[in-house]
Order: C-alpha cells, then structure tokens, then sequence
C-alpha cells in the first residue's frame, strides 16, 4: 500500500528524530564510559594504596611488638662476648620516630674473683641517630647515659682478681655492635665515678659525684677540611663538695695520641681523703684544702704539660689527737711529714705546692724529680704557686687551640693575690 507524500514524510521525520534521539543516547553512553574510566582508575589506585599502607601498617606493628624482645637478646649477647666481664640489662624500648632505643637498668660485673661492685652500671642508654647531622650529609649516632655509675677497685693485695679496672675489655668495639652507625657524640647526665678498695685497712671510697660530660664530633661531622678534632667538657664534684672541672681536645683516628687536657680541681677539704691516705700513706690529715691543675699535650704520642697540686692550710701532726693513736710507728711518720710540709711551706699563704713535668712518650713518661724538688723549693721561699694554668715549655699540637677555664673560686681567701704562677 502507498502512502501520500505528505503522511510518508511526517513518519520519516519522526523516526529520523527517535534515531537521532537514540545515537545521542548512545553516544552520552559511550561518553560517560570513556570518562568513568579514569575514576574507576583513581578508585582502584587509591584502594591499592590503602593497601599496601595498611600492610606496612601491620608489618611495622608487627615489628615494633617484636623488636623489643629481638634486641633485648642481641644487646645480651653482645655484652656476654667477654671472658672476664658480664652484662645485664633490664628492658628495652624502642622509638622507631627518632631511629632510637633505649636499654633501661644496664649493668656489666666481673665474673672473676669478690668483688661487690659492677664496673659499670646506668639507669638508661639512649642510642640514636643524630638528625642534625644530616644536614652535613652524614648518618652517625649519638649515646646517652642515665645517672652512670663506673666503679675502680683496688685489690688491696698480690690477688689481681679482687682487683678491677676494666682492663682487658673490649669496650669500643661493644658500643659499635650496640648501634649500626657510628657513634658522633655522647653525653653523661648524673653520673659517678669511683675508686675503691675493700680489702685495704682502712677500706676506702673516693669519689666523683654529679657527672656532666658531653663529646662531640667524633667522626668530625661538622668540618671536613680540618683534622679531625673532637671536644670533650666534663664537670663533677670531687667527694660531693670540691668543684672540678675537665676539657680537652684529640684526634680519635691518629695512630699515635694527639690531644690537648686541661683538668683542675679547686678546694678539696683534705680530710675527705683521710681513709685513702692512710690506707696509702700510713698518715692523715687533720685539716687543710687541696688543689690540683693538670695540663698536658700529646703530638703523635710525644708527651708534654706538667702536673701541680696545691696543699693550703694543711695540717698533718697534732700532738694530742695522734698520742692516742696505738700505732708508735704512725704516730712519728705523722710528725716527720707534718715537719716537712711545715719547713716547705710557702709562709705568706701557708700553701705546700709544686710543679710537676711530665715528658717523653706517652707510654712510658718522665718525670724530672730534680725540678720537681726546685719548684718545692720555688712556691716556699720565692713566689707561691696558684691553681692557675701556665704556659708549657712546648708547642701546643698543630690545629689544637690553647685550653683555659675561667677564673676558679677558691674557699681559702688568703690564697687570692696578684702573684700567680
């Protein structure tokens, strides 16, 4: 059947426009595919990424829970290598933040011989990576001790094993194996340091209590176009009333020492020592302040410096105290150096001093006993001696600046004048 031309046309218009209307359709389709493509990518990479966050979120988990325990045997096995010393630790934490751990309630005893005291012990060791040096392109660590204590022993007899001092120890090589980096700096907080003997009549403790310390620079970190030149500061106080103090400078890679120390000790009351001198001596004191100002240099294991200590207002011998002692023998011994002191002494300042030089290789050092008995001779009757630095007869090492310490405070200030030496 025909149609009209007119009827013919309207339907082919409409289903021209319902085809049109369809491609469109189909082409918004095609369109919103091409487009959802991307997100679907973006969806699935974010997913991916969660992931494998998660992932490493549970294996770090897993890992920190795990640590501890890891590195609690390791640090045991570590400190256990030695024949003569042992170790023992408390607990461990770790801070994976700031690439640190701590090893809390540390302690390393003699195995060997009875004695009562740990050669070392510490409330925390903090090793961790120094994140300043970073900046110098460099990865070290740095350690830090808690309230340390170090103990010294006399034997007090020809038995070395009632003995301790730590020989014999590879203690370098054990912090290396404690951190994986090497260690640039460190730094004590409380600390003491002891030598004692308990099989010595008297029995003696001497001490230095409130340690501070800090040592820089290690692996020479900070400047590479100098030699490497680490720093040490220490300050404590002697037997927990004389103030001392302590800097010095050395390169820890020479073959041969180099380094410059300044020590100084300023108004010990000498009746603290009276259990060692008479351990030592065979003698005590009965009053009297003590000194003592070290400054030596060594230049690839050439030693040179001096060594001066100071007695103020001593008094060894007194007559009725000593009557009473039962011991004949002590009580002249005590009288013949309580007359000694007294003819050396300088009378202005009532001070028994001298000067100490100290030469030669570091491993077998001199002493010139006959200048050392001039400068007796020098601080009685010429000019006194004062806790002061002076210059040494030799050249200060090379790239090591001169050490000083500020002015020191003295407890006796009849010592105080113009004159020093």
């Amino acid at each position: 059947m025909l149609c009209d031309g007119p009827a013919f046309a309207g339907r082919w218009q409409t289903m021209s426009a319902v085809n049109d209307a369809r491609a469109q359709k189909l082409v918004n389709v095609e369109a919103g595919s091409i487009g959802a493509q991307p997100r679907r990518r973006r969806r699935r990479w974010l997913r991916r990424t969660v992931i494998l966050f998660l992932f490493l979120a549970i294996l770090l988990l897993i890992g920190r829970l795990l640590l501890p325990g890891y590195i609690t045997d390791y640090v045991n096995r570590t400190l256990d290598q030695n024949l003569i010393y042992e170790g023992k630790i408390g607990t461990i934490d770790v801070h994976l933040w700031r690439g640190a751990y701590v090893i809390n309630d540390i302690r390393i005893s003699k195995r060997t011989g009875n004695v009562p005291v740990p050669l070392f012990s510490a409330k925390r060791v903090d090793l961790a990576i120094q994140w300043d040096a970073l900046w110098h392109r460099k990865i070290v660590g740095q350690i830090k001790f808690e309230q340390p204590q170090v103990n010294f022993v006399d034997s007090g007899s020809a038995d070395a094993s009632q003995g301790q001092s730590g020989a014999g120890g590879p203690w370098l090589s054990v912090i290396r194996d404690l951190f994986p980096f090497d260690i640039n700096s460190a730094a004590i907080s409380g600390g003491t340091i002891h030598f004692r003997a308990f099989n010595r009549k008297p029995p003696f403790d001497v001490y230095l209590s409130h340690v501070d310390a800090t040592v820089n620079n290690l692996t020479n970190v900070r400047d590479e176009n100098t030699p490497d030149i680490a720093t040490i500061k220490a300050t404590a106080l002697a037997v927990d009333q004389a103030r001392f103090e302590m800097q010095m400078k050395l390169n820890p890679f020479s073959y041969r020492p180099s380094f410059q120390l300044a020590t100084r000790l300023i108004g010990l009351d000498v009746t603290q020592l009276n259990s060692m001198v008479r351990a030592y001596g065979k003698f005590d004191f009965e009053k009297g302040f003590f000194d003592l100002v070290i400054q030596l240099h060594s230049h690839n294991g050439q030693l040179e410096g001096y060594v001066k200590p100071l007695f103020r207002n001593v008094a060894v011998f007194s007559l009725d105290p000593d009557l009473k002692e039962d011991n004949i023998g002590e009580f002249f011994w005590e009288a013949l150096v309580g007359a000694g002191m007294g003819m050396l002494k300088n009378p202005p300042r009532d001070q028994f001093a001298t000067v100490i030089p100290v030469t030669g290789d570091i491993g077998q050092p001199n002493v010139d006993m006959l200048q050392t008995l001039g400068n007796v001779l020098r601080n009685a009757f010429i000019r006194a001696y004062l806790p002061e630095f002076q210059p040494t007869r030799g050249p200060s090492p090379p790239a090591i600046d001169v050490l000083q310490f500020g002015q020191g405070s003295i407890t006796d200030p009849s010592v105080v004048g113009k004159d020093q030496n």
